[in-house]
């Protein structure tokens, strides 16, 4: 089997141009330095809220289910805000050159929400930043019996219906990772394009002690500060609903919808466009300078930012997409841009095609 790359031509002067632009921006203004150290208000700012979230379960105990579920609700969405504006960049080193800054803001943030930081590094950043939307390579589209995400996985009959069922899968999303896809990827040798994975003895014991601190800090304290049982369990897994479906509706289009592209390799293992316009062929942008969404959504609403300039802090996206927008047209590359209600319907749209034609 021949290896998988990427071909070089004229089309990396697109990204040329653009570099070129984005370094006489900086030089002129001193942007970049102001947007640092508002990735790093904002890094207080979450960890603020989402602790804050927590602690006012135990400094009230109202009677029922409806206080503490929106306390849970609070909490659950807190830590994903607070994962989409700290985790992520912190994975890609953005927060210091300091490895053990970036270390410590990534594993505290991203494993308190009951998700494993250090499996997740290894999918997100050696397999589906490489190669995003390219069937073996890219682990956010492996296949999986239930739905199918991409035009090269089999069509299964069921899946006919998947724009529909989908909703119902997707409510349980954060609470089957939680449970399930972390250990089914912590003992996988092979995902999409990574090969012979072993993992330290060290992450292993790591592993069980994330997941069992997660279940200590949500379900054993406030049971063991007064709260009956079937109350904190109930309100546990609402909030894994209503975290599931906030975090596939504003992440799952920007790479699965009909206006990305899904590249296949020809006979050499070589892929119809450069490293940089795979990322605009393959990304889709929501509103990407709009500074709102970027303050909540940590700038995975300006998605093809974040591919071209994945080192750089979320929070100059805005301007950066601007100038991706330009360059993109300039040079006649495929940019992919709609409101987030379009690319939430872009989205199923795209379920249904996967499950009607091969």
């Amino acid at each position: 089997m021949n290896k998988i790359k990427f071909p070089t031509g004229s089309s990396s002067m697109f990204f040329i141009s653009l570099n070129e632009d984005v370094e006489k921006m900086f030089a002129k203004t001193s942007l970049l330095k102001k947007r640092k150290r508002l990735l790093w208000l904002k890094m207080e700012f979450y960890f603020g809220v989402h602790i804050s979230s927590y602690v006012i379960l135990f400094l009230v105990h109202p009677q029922g289910i409806i206080g503490p579920l929106m306390n849970y609700i609070f909490i659950g969405i807190s830590g994903m805000l607070l994962a989409f504006n700290v985790s992520h960049d912190a994975c890609h080193g953005t927060f210091s050159k300091n490895k053990t800054v970036n270390y410590w803001l990534y594993h505290l943030s991203f494993n308190m929400q009951g998700t494993n930081a250090y499996l997740w590094k290894i999918r997100h950043t050696t397999s589906h930043h490489l190669f995003p939307n390219v069937d073996g390579c890219d682990a956010d589209i492996d296949n999986n019996p239930i739905i199918r995400l991409s035009p090269q996985h089999p069509l299964r009959k069921y899946q006919k219906y998947q724009h529909i069922y989908s909703i119902l899968v997707y409510c349980i999303y954060t609470l089957h990772w939680f449970l399930i896809k972390d250990i089914l990827y912590f003992f996988k040798k092979k995902i999409a394009n990574l090969q012979n994975i072993k993992h330290p003895i060290r992450e292993s014991g790591l592993f069980i002690f994330w997941k069992l601190l997660y279940l200590f800090v949500l379900i054993y304290l406030p049971v063991k500060s007064g709260y009956s049982f079937h109350i904190i369990i109930s309100c546990f897994i609402l909030m894994h609903v209503i975290n599931s479906l906030f975090f596939i509706h504003t992440l799952i289009a920007t790479h699965l919808c009909m206006e990305t592209q899904f590249p296949k390799t020809d006979h050499n293992g070589l892929l119809p466009y450069d490293y940089y316009v795979h990322q605009l062929a393959t990304s889709l942008d929501y509103c990407p300078t709009n500074k709102i969404y970027n303050w909540f959504l940590g700038g995975f609403n300006s998605h093809a930012a974040h591919h071209l300039y994945p080192k750089l802090p979320h929070t100059v996206y805005p301007e950066i997409s601007m100038l991706i927008k330009q360059k993109a047209k300039e040079f006649n590359v495929q940019y992919n841009q709609l409101s987030l209600f379009n690319s939430i319907k872009s989205h199923y749209r795209y379920l249904k095609m996967m499950g009607s034609t091969t």
